[in-house]
């Protein structure tokens, strides 16, 4: 694969989860009821700069979570030596029944992953609504799935990649296309 553009660099990624911060608040009339849960792995990095972000603008802790949906994924590929599937398991202290829920992942695609953890969160409890913010939507739907709050569009072949790096991961925070 080679590199054909970095999308976002450090400070447009900033730009973005503040503006969702904000259209997080105003959707939700303040942060009353919420719960932030992101999907392993990048998901919880931006879930928590999410809620750092709103803590800053609302001046209250939101609580956040993360969920790992492994053994929620119709592609299931990752595998122990004993063939068995790496779970990391989910970590979510506060109770999500009747919450708002705010799912966070970094890219949406096919919508594979959001049906997933959709299940996930029904396994865990009844949150009164859910609601998904994606830093990048690239298209190329499979299922009807709708991204709430998005950081940015970024339309792509079927032949390109997206590839999200977060300081916590990868000691870089940029979003780039990568074409095979």
């Amino acid at each position: 694969m080679t590199k054909k553009a970095v999308v976002l660099d450090e400070q447009a990624i900033r730009r973005a989860l503040t503006r969702i911060a904000h259209e997080i608040i105003e959707k939700n009339k303040g942060i009353e009821g919420c719960v932030i849960v992101g999907i392993r792995t990048r998901g919880i990095y931006l879930a928590n700069r999410l809620a750092e972000r709103i803590e800053q603008i609302e001046g209250t802790k939101v609580a956040v979570g993360e969920l790992d949906i492994t053994l929620y994924r119709d592609d299931l590929t990752k595998k122990t030596a004993n063939q068995e599937p790496l779970v990391k398991g989910s970590d979510i202290q506060k109770d999500i029944n009747e919450q708002k829920v705010i799912l966070v992942d970094d890219v949406l695609y096919t919508g594979r992953t959001v049906r997933a953890a959709l299940d996930a969160l029904m396994d865990i409890g009844r949150p009164s609504s859910i609601q998904l913010a994606v830093l990048v939507d690239r298209g190329h739907r499979e299922l009807p799935v709708r991204a709430d709050f998005v950081g940015k569009n970024i339309p792509t072949s079927s032949s390109e990649k997206i590839v999200v790096e977060l300081k916590e991961v990868d000691e870089a925070d940029q979003v780039s296309i990568y074409e095979n």
